[in-house]
Protein backbone atom coordinates (compact mmCIF):
# COMPACT_ATOMS: atom_id res chain seq x y z
CA UNK A 1 0.00 0.00 0.00
CA UNK A 2 1.07 3.58 -0.65
CA UNK A 3 0.62 5.98 2.32
CA UNK A 4 -0.64 9.48 1.48
CA UNK A 5 -1.60 10.90 4.90
CA UNK A 6 -1.78 9.61 8.48
CA UNK A 7 -4.12 6.63 8.42
CA UNK A 8 -4.76 6.99 4.67
CA UNK A 9 -3.22 4.80 1.97
CA UNK A 10 -4.13 3.38 -1.40
CA UNK A 11 -3.65 0.11 -3.24
CA UNK A 12 -2.72 -0.18 -6.90
CA UNK A 13 -5.01 -2.97 -8.12
CA UNK A 14 -2.74 -3.66 -11.13
CA UNK A 15 -5.81 -3.94 -13.34
CA UNK A 16 -5.19 -6.11 -16.41
CA UNK A 17 -1.61 -6.40 -15.16
CA UNK A 18 -1.17 -2.71 -15.81
CA UNK A 19 0.06 -0.62 -12.87
CA UNK A 20 -1.32 2.85 -12.25
CA UNK A 21 -4.85 2.34 -13.65
CA UNK A 22 -7.18 1.61 -10.69
CA UNK A 23 -6.50 2.85 -7.15
CA UNK A 24 -8.48 1.80 -4.07
CA UNK A 25 -8.40 4.02 -0.98
CA UNK A 26 -7.84 2.47 2.45
CA UNK A 27 -8.50 4.50 5.61
CA UNK A 28 -7.63 3.07 9.02
CA UNK A 29 -8.45 4.21 12.52
CA UNK A 30 -9.93 3.23 15.89
CA UNK A 31 -13.32 2.50 14.31
CA UNK A 32 -11.97 -0.02 11.81
CA UNK A 33 -11.10 0.13 8.13
CA UNK A 34 -12.91 2.07 5.41
CA UNK A 35 -12.34 1.26 1.74
CA UNK A 36 -13.12 3.75 -1.02
CA UNK A 37 -14.03 2.15 -4.37
CA UNK A 38 -12.90 -1.46 -3.87
CA UNK A 39 -12.61 -2.07 -7.62
CA UNK A 40 -13.65 -5.16 -9.60
CA UNK A 41 -13.75 -8.71 -8.24
CA UNK A 42 -11.08 -9.63 -10.80
CA UNK A 43 -8.65 -7.54 -8.71
CA UNK A 44 -9.90 -8.63 -5.28
CA UNK A 45 -6.96 -10.96 -4.68
CA UNK A 46 -4.57 -8.04 -5.23
CA UNK A 47 -6.54 -5.88 -2.78
CA UNK A 48 -6.74 -8.53 -0.05
CA UNK A 49 -3.06 -9.39 -0.44
CA UNK A 50 -2.14 -5.72 0.04
CA UNK A 51 -4.38 -5.46 3.12
CA UNK A 52 -2.92 -8.64 4.61
CA UNK A 53 0.61 -7.30 4.13
CA UNK A 54 -0.38 -4.39 6.38
CA UNK A 55 -1.94 -6.64 9.00
CA UNK A 56 -5.52 -5.84 7.92
CA UNK A 57 -8.01 -8.71 7.85
CA UNK A 58 -11.25 -8.61 5.92
CA UNK A 59 -13.03 -8.74 9.28
CA UNK A 60 -11.46 -5.35 10.09
CA UNK A 61 -13.28 -3.67 7.18
CA UNK A 62 -16.35 -1.82 8.42
CA UNK A 63 -17.34 0.46 5.54
CA UNK A 64 -17.21 0.71 1.74
CA UNK A 65 -17.61 4.19 0.27
CA UNK A 66 -18.66 3.97 -3.39
CA UNK A 67 -18.30 7.02 -5.59
CA UNK A 68 -20.47 5.18 -8.13
CA UNK A 69 -21.40 1.66 -9.15
CA UNK A 70 -19.46 1.17 -12.39
CA UNK A 71 -17.74 -2.20 -12.24
CA UNK A 72 -14.19 -0.85 -12.21
CA UNK A 73 -15.08 1.01 -9.01
CA UNK A 74 -17.62 -1.17 -7.22
CA UNK A 75 -17.79 -4.60 -8.87
CA UNK A 76 -16.27 -6.39 -5.85
CA UNK A 77 -18.78 -4.90 -3.38
CA UNK A 78 -21.14 -7.87 -3.23
CA UNK A 79 -18.29 -10.37 -2.88
CA UNK A 80 -16.76 -8.38 -0.02
CA UNK A 81 -20.09 -8.18 1.80
CA UNK A 82 -20.64 -11.90 1.28
CA UNK A 83 -17.27 -12.57 2.90
CA UNK A 84 -17.87 -10.04 5.70
CA UNK A 85 -21.63 -9.52 6.26
CA UNK A 86 -20.97 -6.69 8.75
CA UNK A 87 -19.73 -4.25 6.10
CA UNK A 88 -21.86 -1.16 5.51
CA UNK A 89 -21.97 0.20 1.95
CA UNK A 90 -22.53 3.90 1.26
CA UNK A 91 -23.93 4.53 -2.23
CA UNK A 92 -26.08 7.09 -4.03
CA UNK A 93 -29.82 6.41 -4.13
CA UNK A 94 -29.76 5.95 -7.92
CA UNK A 95 -27.11 3.25 -7.62
CA UNK A 96 -28.51 1.40 -4.62
CA UNK A 97 -31.15 -0.67 -6.51
CA UNK A 98 -28.46 -1.94 -8.89
CA UNK A 99 -26.39 -3.24 -5.98
CA UNK A 100 -29.26 -5.26 -4.54
CA UNK A 101 -30.14 -6.55 -8.03
CA UNK A 102 -27.22 -6.10 -10.44
CA UNK A 103 -28.97 -7.68 -13.44
CA UNK A 104 -29.62 -4.39 -15.30
CA UNK A 105 -26.13 -3.13 -14.51
CA UNK A 106 -24.65 -6.33 -15.90
CA UNK A 107 -26.86 -6.19 -19.00
CA UNK A 108 -25.72 -2.62 -19.66
CA UNK A 109 -22.05 -3.44 -19.11
CA UNK A 110 -22.43 -6.58 -21.22
CA UNK A 111 -23.46 -4.50 -24.22
CA UNK A 112 -20.13 -2.68 -23.97
CA UNK A 113 -17.75 -5.47 -22.97
CA UNK A 114 -19.38 -8.59 -24.42
CA UNK A 115 -17.38 -11.76 -23.93
CA UNK A 116 -14.73 -9.91 -21.90
CA UNK A 117 -17.07 -9.35 -18.94
CA UNK A 118 -15.74 -12.23 -16.86
CA UNK A 119 -12.03 -11.62 -17.45
CA UNK A 120 -12.33 -7.88 -16.90
CA UNK A 121 -14.58 -7.75 -13.87
CA UNK A 122 -15.08 -11.19 -12.35
CA UNK A 123 -18.23 -12.07 -10.42
CA UNK A 124 -20.70 -9.31 -9.49
CA UNK A 125 -22.81 -10.43 -6.54
CA UNK A 126 -25.87 -8.71 -5.05
CA UNK A 127 -25.60 -6.73 -1.82
CA UNK A 128 -28.25 -7.31 0.86
CA UNK A 129 -30.42 -4.22 1.16
CA UNK A 130 -29.91 -3.99 4.91
CA UNK A 131 -26.20 -3.33 4.39
CA UNK A 132 -26.80 -0.24 2.24
CA UNK A 133 -26.53 3.32 3.54
CA UNK A 134 -28.28 5.31 0.85
CA UNK A 135 -27.08 8.83 0.00
CA UNK A 136 -28.67 11.66 -1.94
CA UNK A 137 -25.95 14.32 -1.51
CA UNK A 138 -25.52 17.00 1.12
CA UNK A 139 -24.95 14.60 4.02
CA UNK A 140 -22.23 14.57 6.64
CA UNK A 141 -21.38 11.00 7.55
CA UNK A 142 -19.10 9.67 10.26
CA UNK A 143 -17.38 6.36 9.56
CA UNK A 144 -14.81 5.09 11.99
CA UNK A 145 -13.08 8.16 13.36
CA UNK A 146 -13.56 10.28 10.22
CA UNK A 147 -16.27 12.64 9.06
CA UNK A 148 -16.98 13.01 5.34
CA UNK A 149 -19.03 15.61 3.55
CA UNK A 150 -20.99 14.15 0.65
CA UNK A 151 -22.02 15.87 -2.58
CA UNK A 152 -24.00 14.54 -5.51
CA UNK A 153 -21.64 14.85 -8.50
CA UNK A 154 -23.25 13.51 -11.70
CA UNK A 155 -22.12 14.15 -15.25
CA UNK A 156 -20.01 11.04 -15.65
CA UNK A 157 -22.70 8.88 -14.01
CA UNK A 158 -26.15 9.68 -12.67
CA UNK A 159 -25.32 7.76 -9.46
CA UNK A 160 -22.02 9.50 -8.68
CA UNK A 161 -21.16 11.06 -5.32
CA UNK A 162 -17.92 12.52 -4.01
CA UNK A 163 -16.62 12.48 -0.44
CA UNK A 164 -14.59 15.20 1.31
CA UNK A 165 -12.47 14.55 4.39
CA UNK A 166 -11.91 18.10 5.60
CA UNK A 167 -9.38 16.96 8.23
CA UNK A 168 -6.97 15.73 5.54
CA UNK A 169 -8.10 18.12 2.81
CA UNK A 170 -8.63 15.18 0.44
CA UNK A 171 -11.69 14.96 -1.82
CA UNK A 172 -12.43 11.44 -3.07
CA UNK A 173 -13.84 12.21 -6.48
CA UNK A 174 -14.09 8.92 -8.39
CA UNK A 175 -14.41 9.75 -12.10
CA UNK A 176 -15.98 13.20 -11.80
CA UNK A 177 -12.48 14.73 -11.69
CA UNK A 178 -11.34 12.68 -14.67
CA UNK A 179 -8.49 10.30 -15.48
CA UNK A 180 -4.91 11.37 -14.86
CA UNK A 181 -2.17 8.82 -15.41
CA UNK A 182 1.60 8.71 -15.45
CA UNK A 183 4.25 11.39 -15.38
CA UNK A 184 2.67 13.44 -18.17
CA UNK A 185 0.00 14.53 -15.65
CA UNK A 186 -2.57 15.28 -18.36
CA UNK A 187 -6.16 15.00 -17.17
CA UNK A 188 -8.73 13.50 -19.54
CA UNK A 189 -12.50 13.01 -19.22
CA UNK A 190 -13.94 9.47 -19.05
CA UNK A 191 -17.23 9.65 -20.97
CA UNK A 192 -18.82 6.18 -21.40
CA UNK A 193 -22.56 5.75 -22.00
CA UNK A 194 -25.26 6.11 -20.87
CA UNK A 195 -25.23 9.07 -18.43
CA UNK A 196 -22.88 11.71 -19.85
CA UNK A 197 -24.24 15.22 -19.27
CA UNK A 198 -21.88 18.16 -19.75
CA UNK A 199 -24.03 20.69 -17.93
CA UNK A 200 -24.44 18.47 -14.87
CA UNK A 201 -20.71 17.74 -14.96
CA UNK A 202 -19.91 21.46 -14.83
CA UNK A 203 -22.19 21.82 -11.81
CA UNK A 204 -20.49 18.88 -10.12
CA UNK A 205 -17.05 20.42 -10.63
CA UNK A 206 -18.36 23.61 -9.01
CA UNK A 207 -19.53 21.59 -6.00
CA UNK A 208 -16.09 20.04 -5.61
CA UNK A 209 -14.42 23.46 -5.96
CA UNK A 210 -16.69 24.84 -3.23
CA UNK A 211 -15.11 22.43 -0.74
CA UNK A 212 -11.74 24.07 -1.47
CA UNK A 213 -9.91 20.73 -1.21
CA UNK A 214 -6.14 20.82 -1.09
CA UNK A 215 -5.88 17.44 -2.84
CA UNK A 216 -7.96 15.20 -5.06
CA UNK A 217 -7.96 11.42 -5.04
CA UNK A 218 -8.84 9.89 -8.40
CA UNK A 219 -9.62 6.21 -8.82
CA UNK A 220 -7.71 6.55 -12.12
CA UNK A 221 -5.16 7.25 -10.64
CA UNK A 222 -4.03 8.45 -7.24
CA UNK A 223 -3.53 11.65 -5.28
CA UNK A 224 -3.02 15.06 -6.89
CA UNK A 225 -2.24 18.49 -5.48
CA UNK A 226 -3.20 21.82 -7.08
CA UNK A 227 -6.88 20.86 -7.05
CA UNK A 228 -8.21 24.11 -8.62
CA UNK A 229 -5.91 23.83 -11.65
CA UNK A 230 -6.71 20.15 -12.06
CA UNK A 231 -10.46 20.83 -12.09
CA UNK A 232 -10.06 23.75 -14.50
CA UNK A 233 -7.93 21.62 -16.83
CA UNK A 234 -10.57 18.89 -16.79
CA UNK A 235 -13.38 21.34 -17.57
CA UNK A 236 -11.46 22.60 -20.61
CA UNK A 237 -10.54 19.09 -21.75
CA UNK A 238 -14.13 17.88 -21.37
CA UNK A 239 -15.38 20.58 -23.72
CA UNK A 240 -12.55 19.98 -26.19
CA UNK A 241 -13.20 16.24 -26.39
CA UNK A 242 -16.96 16.82 -26.62
CA UNK A 243 -16.38 19.12 -29.59
CA UNK A 244 -14.30 16.44 -31.31
CA UNK A 245 -17.21 14.03 -31.00
CA UNK A 246 -19.64 16.65 -32.29
CA UNK A 247 -17.39 17.25 -35.30
CA UNK A 248 -17.26 13.50 -35.99
CA UNK A 249 -21.07 13.32 -36.00
CA UNK A 250 -21.33 16.28 -38.35
CA UNK A 251 -18.94 14.58 -40.77
CA UNK A 252 -21.63 12.00 -41.57
CA UNK A 253 -21.34 8.32 -42.34
CA UNK A 254 -22.13 5.39 -40.08
CA UNK A 255 -20.98 4.96 -36.49
CA UNK A 256 -17.74 3.26 -37.50
CA UNK A 257 -16.79 6.09 -39.85
CA UNK A 258 -17.67 8.69 -37.25
CA UNK A 259 -15.69 6.90 -34.54
CA UNK A 260 -12.72 6.58 -36.89
CA UNK A 261 -12.77 10.34 -37.48
CA UNK A 262 -12.90 10.95 -33.74
CA UNK A 263 -10.14 8.46 -33.02
CA UNK A 264 -7.83 10.13 -35.50
CA UNK A 265 -8.42 13.59 -34.02
CA UNK A 266 -8.22 12.57 -30.38
CA UNK A 267 -5.17 10.43 -31.10
CA UNK A 268 -3.29 13.56 -32.13
CA UNK A 269 -4.71 15.42 -29.12
CA UNK A 270 -3.61 12.75 -26.63
CA UNK A 271 -0.13 12.32 -28.04
CA UNK A 272 0.52 16.05 -27.78
CA UNK A 273 -0.08 15.68 -24.06
CA UNK A 274 1.42 12.34 -23.01
CA UNK A 275 3.80 9.57 -23.93
CA UNK A 276 2.78 6.54 -25.97
CA UNK A 277 3.04 4.41 -22.81
CA UNK A 278 0.66 6.71 -20.93
CA UNK A 279 -1.73 6.83 -23.89
CA UNK A 280 -2.02 3.02 -23.78
CA UNK A 281 -2.67 3.11 -20.02
CA UNK A 282 -5.27 5.83 -20.52
CA UNK A 283 -7.17 3.68 -23.00
CA UNK A 284 -7.09 0.80 -20.50
CA UNK A 285 -8.76 3.07 -17.93
CA UNK A 286 -11.13 4.82 -20.36
CA UNK A 287 -11.46 3.14 -23.77
CA UNK A 288 -11.79 5.67 -26.58
CA UNK A 289 -14.67 3.85 -28.27
CA UNK A 290 -16.75 4.07 -25.10
CA UNK A 291 -15.81 7.73 -24.65
CA UNK A 292 -17.05 8.42 -28.16
CA UNK A 293 -20.26 6.47 -27.58
CA UNK A 294 -21.09 8.36 -24.39
CA UNK A 295 -20.60 11.80 -25.92
CA UNK A 296 -22.28 10.82 -29.19
CA UNK A 297 -25.33 9.79 -27.16
CA UNK A 298 -25.22 13.13 -25.34
CA UNK A 299 -25.15 15.14 -28.59
CA UNK A 300 -27.85 13.03 -30.23
CA UNK A 301 -30.14 13.47 -27.23
CA UNK A 302 -29.66 17.24 -27.40
CA UNK A 303 -30.36 17.23 -31.13
CA UNK A 304 -33.60 15.29 -30.52
CA UNK A 305 -34.92 17.81 -27.98
CA UNK A 306 -37.61 20.18 -29.31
Amino acid sequence: MFPIAPGISYVDLNFRRTPGVIATGVLTGPGGVTIVDPGPTSCLETLTRALTAEGIALADVRVLLLTHIHLDHAGATGTLVQQNPNIDVYVHERGAPHLTDPSKLLDSAGRLYGSQMGSLWGAVLPVPGERLKVLSGGERITVGSRTFEVEYTPGHASHHVSFFDRASGIAWVGDTAGVRLGPSQSVMPPTPPPDIDLELWDTSLSRIRAWEPSRLFLTHFGLFDAAPKHLDDLAVGLREVAEMVRHSLEAGGDDEAQFAAFREEIGRYIRRRMTEHDAIAYETAAPLRFNWQGLARYWRKRRAKP
